[in-house]
């Protein structure tokens, strides 16, 4: 995204919806088959009328595969019946013609666990995904093309090809056709835009075909859909050559406005895309009967191992419902699970039909939006503030057209009140199998009808007025649990009302049983799935009446099922939890909670019992009094006692660059000419002095928040600390003394490599911005009189360790070393901890090793926390890269921020035995300081009914032969 600072542009993915529309679509299908089709209402699946709710979940950011059905499990239990992936490019073929598909970077587990929670996948491969990745997906050799990256350009036709080939055919595998999980693939990612935002003239339609035919010819049968960036119709069907089958958009509806907050860190994010925007959001898109809607992201994770742009930092949370390490605490999450719990039991809402939105049409005041929703015989009116951005508390009456005549409502008294950032949908007409809802102000949460019984579970916010009305021939009213609900006759109608209280009101009337709960309350009901027949499974939608419990639990239910009169659940609590069993499509006797069985009694004919958490004792490593720490000097360029040999290091002697940015220098300095594309680099230039030589002008850049120390000989002139707001930085390094004519100098350059940039607009080509030294002017010196050479992370392209991928490492020396892996010999290493002095102006290594007994049965997510360093009350220029068994998995960078906590998610954290943390350490203070603190923190206390990860086995410290 064109010209955004370091905190801003990570924000706004948080933020982005796509949205599919089927309006004036005519009857389609996928070629090849029929699984998978479509009409001018919504997506089938297996004959089934589909409401797409989707949420991103990208398994390249959590490199722990045995984690990916937890994550699955959560998002279905949502009641969401879809995730959306990325694939990253740039991790599996950093080498240009091999592409790697092995380790974390394979897809089979995670379409495995997609098909275990039952979750239907988007694939979205690419070749171009945007996603804040660095080069959008783009591995930095395309930049040495002399192509156009995302046109139909031959080179880069032919770089892409391979790709598309490898991973189509792997996706294909996986498709609904056969089995598996996907129903969806999108062949490239927002191709909207040139470089203005309404400039579509660059866009390449041959290019499109192009990637659609390679598809096809892979084995994908299923419909293709397009991202539209902005809604203007780019490759919508019927459009011609490139066009897709299924056409959506992208929408960011707070636009820039976050990202006009800065680096505000995680939770403040988090906090203003909270519950409240979900509520205000998503049900405004409701109101238009949005049949496809994808959340991004669902679950961010982590840009570990330098995948991140240069517009974000190593979380990508992004304020999603799931957490970064997994967690469900946000109450956004409950917000979300309460909105499609009601839509799944809500099978018409599909076929409804919309009406415009009206001020004072609908209720007494002009300061509401009421957007209707009609269908064969139900009807929703969604309420909204006229100002979407409104805190104001608006009291209202709601005028509604029933099947019994017009009403104006609440008829008992009082006035409806919408409440700040909210949100209602009130029903009129609703069927609860058989039974008809003649109105609710009430939200509902879920229905079930089990024989002669329904129950129907109602909620509102709490100190809220609201009513329901059936009609009085249901039966007599009786308050089952509960004091406080008034209940009186109008007419042929009985109607209940209450003023919402954090005590649960049941009532009923006849075979209906009415569970009326304040928000909060609402919270904690969950309704689950259970496994319907083959082809379904557990993609069956809770739709219908007995194909779903609904069970008043805790912190999270992931699934269920019946085997006889007993009721197995897993699932996790963080706290002594009751579990109550609201309905089930069969007599339930016992029940079991993670297959222990739960002592139970009965309330009020419903199943009751509890599961009491028992906290487990845990021991973390103390590592500012940790005597273990080992140290080696990472930047051995620049020592006097032992002069540093370049020899094995690359030349820079290209003359020339296919760059679109052409060559100031003699020769090329831009890192990706050289096969260097990430997390630091590494520069060595060499002269001869005449004596006369007083500075040398520098011109960097290595995306915002970038750095670089300079070097000569030993001595250390001046560095630049970074800059949210400059990706570039020229600067005048003066040197500290006059130099010895005829005598030999050497300028060492180390260069924070932030990432490559993105390529939003088609025609910019703008991932092919170089890294490194751009420009140099040495005092009273020709160009020439410098002889330069360049490395980074050991190997460049020709990567040497493969389980990590090809961004994961560094141009430090011990990280060319390896030394940052497990295995690595600690012991052969002088003992030295950071807490005690960093060097100053340098860069060092730092490692120790510490060991996990973390007990089975508790899912404890843990986060390494820096302490800000504030020596004299200023921020210390101070940069850390945190290894975790050899993963990298955090750059903190001290002076700007502003992330302090770094999650590493079990699997690459070993949670019963030994693991090993390295810290790379770069210091542009003067004088020695140390680090202020690091802790191992835990960031919940689980019991948990999870699948418990595998370690994540990588590559371990060995010899690495022709390391320098």
């Amino acid at each position: 995204m064109k010209g955004l600072s370091w905190p801003q542009c990570w924000t706004l993915a948080s933020l982005c919806i796509s949205l599919i529309t089927f309006t004036g679509m005519a009857q389609g299908q996928a070629s090849a088959q029929d699984i998978v089709t479509w009409d001018k209402y919504s997506i089938s699946v297996q004959g089934e009328r589909l409401l797409l709710l989707s949420g991103e979940f990208h398994p390249f950011r959590l490199p722990s595969p045995g984690l990916w059905l937890d994550v699955f499990q959560k998002v279905r239990a949502l009641g969401y019946s879809c995730v959306s992936f990325y694939v990253d490019w740039a991790l599996l073929e950093g080498e240009p013609g091999q592409v790697r598909v092995d380790g974390v970077f394979a897809l089979e587990k995670f379409f495995a666990a997609a098909s275990e929670a039952g979750v239907y996948l988007i694939a979205r491969p690419g070749p171009y995904i945007n996603a804040e990745v660095s080069g959008g997906g783009f591995p930095g050799w395309l930049s040495r093309l002399k192509g156009r990256v995302r046109s139909s350009d031959k080179d880069y036709v032919d770089a892409i090809t391979p790709y598309i080939t490898t991973i189509g055919g792997i996706i294909a595998k996986a498709q609904v056709t056969n089995g598996g999980p996907v129903i969806l693939l999108q062949p490239e990612n927002e191709y909207s835009l040139c470089e203005a935002s309404s400039d579509t003239s660059c866009l390449d339609k041959e290019y499109m075909a192009y990637i659609q035919k390679q598809y096809r010819n892979a084995g994908i049968e299923v419909p293709f859909i397009v991202n539209d960036a902005v809604p203007v119709g780019n490759f919508a069907p019927g459009t011609g050559l490139g066009a897709a089958d299924i056409y959506g958009f992208d929408f960011y509806p707070l636009g820039w406005e976050t990202g006009r907050r800065g680096g505000v860190g995680v939770e403040k994010q988090a906090a203003f895309i909270n519950h409240e925007f979900a509520r205000v959001l998503y049900k405004l898109n409701y109101g238009l009967r949005i049949a496809i809607q994808n959340l991004y992201m669902i679950f961010g994770g982590t840009n570990w191992g330098n995948i991140g742009h240069p517009g974000g930092y190593t979380s990508y949370d992004v304020g999603a419902a799931i957490d970064e390490n997994r967690g469900i605490s946000r109450e956004k999450y409950s917000e979300i699970r309460l909105q499609v719990n009601f839509l799944s039991a809500s099978p018409e809402y599909l076929t409804m039909k919309p009406k415009p939105g009206t001020f004072g049409v609908y209720t007494d005041t002009s300061d509401l939006l009421v957007t209707p929703l009609s269908g064969s015989s139900a009807s929703f009116y969604v309420v909204h503030h006229r100002d979407l951005k409104s805190q104001k508390a608006v009291s209202y009456k709601l005028k509604v057209k029933t099947s019994l005549g017009n009403l104006v409502i609440p008829l008992l008294g009082g006035s409806l009140t919408l409440i700040g950032r909210d949100a209602k949908i009130h029903l009129v007409d609703y069927d609860i199998g058989g039974i008809k809802l003649v109105y609710s102000t009430f939200e509902m949460l879920s229905w079930k009808r089990t024989g002669s019984k329904s129950v129907l579970v109602l909620y509102g916010g709490a100190g809220e007025t609201h009513e329901f009305a059936v009609k009085a021939s249901l039966g007599a009213f009786t308050q089952a649990e509960g004091p406080g609900v008034t209940s009186k006759k109008v007419g042929s109608l009985s109607v209940v009302q209450w003023k919402v209280d954090d005590r649960r009101r049941v009532v009923k009337f006849g075979s209906l049983e009415v569970h009326l709960l304040s928000r909060n309350q609402a919270y904690n009901y969950w309704v689950i799935p259970l496994r319907a027949p083959q082809p379904k499974g557990l993609y069956a939608l809770p739709s219908r009446a007995n194909d779903a419990v609904i069970v008043k639990a805790g912190y999270l239910l992931r699934t269920a099922a019946i085997d006889g009169e007993t009721l197995r659940l897993t699932g996790d609590i963080n706290s002594t939890t009751e579990i109550e069993l609201i309905t089930a499509p069969k007599k339930i006797s016992s029940l079991y909670f993670n297959d222990q069985k739960v002592i139970t009694k009965s309330n009020n004919g419903r199943l009751m019992g509890r599961v009491d958490f028992k906290a487990p004792t845990i021991t973390l490593p103390n590592f500012q009094d940790s005597p273990s720490w080992s140290y080696v000097n990472s930047l051995p360029e620049i020592s006097d006692e032992n002069p540093y040999e370049d020899d094995l290091w690359t030349p820079c002697n290209l003359t020339d660059t296919n760059n679109p940015i052409k060559l100031s220098t003699p020769t090329s300095l831009y890192a990706s000419d050289y096969g260097y594309h990430a997390g630091s680099l590494l520069y060595r230039g060499s002269f001869v002095a005449t004596g006369k030589e007083a500075a040398i002008d520098l011109s960097v850049q290595s995306g915002h928040a970038f750095a670089y120390s300079v070097w000569l000989n030993s001595t250390y002139p001046r560095s630049w600390p970074g800059s949210p707001m400059e990706k570039s930085h020229k600067q005048t390094f003066k040197f500290p003394s006059k130099l010895d004519p005829d005598s030999s100098y050497t300028l060492t350059i180390l260069i924070d490599h932030m990432g490559l940039e993105q390529n939003f607009f088609v025609a910019s080509q703008q991932m092919k911005e170089p890294r490194g030294i751009l420009d140099y002017n040495l005092d009273g010196r020709d160009q020439s009189a410098i002889s330069w050479k360049l490395t980074g992370n050991f190997g460049g392209e020709n990567y040497y360790e493969h389980s990590r991928g090809p961004l994961n490492e560094r141009a430090t020396y011990a990280e060319r070393k390896g030394y940052h892996l497990p295995g690595a010999l600690l012991t052969r290493f002088p003992k030295k901890s950071p807490f005690q002095e960093l060097p100053a102006n340098g860069a060092g290594y730092y490692a120790t090793r510490f060991d996990l007994a973390i007990p089975a049965g508790y899912d404890i997510p843990l986060s390494f926390v820096f302490k800000k360093c504030m020596p004299d009350g200023a921020p210390a220029k101070l940069r850390v890269v945190l290894y975790v068994n050899g993963w990298q998995f955090g750059k903190y960078v001290n002076n700007i921020g502003p992330q302090t906590r770094f999650p590493v998610p079990e699997g690459i954290l070993k949670y019963d035995g030994i693991n090993t943390v390295a810290l790379i350490v770069w210091t542009q203070e003067d004088s020695p300081l140390k680090l202020c603190g690091l802790e191992l923190e835990t960031d919940a206390i689980i019991q948990s009914g999870y699948s418990k990860p595998s370690f994540v086995e990588g590559d371990t410290w060995r010899i690495r032969s022709g390391s320098y």
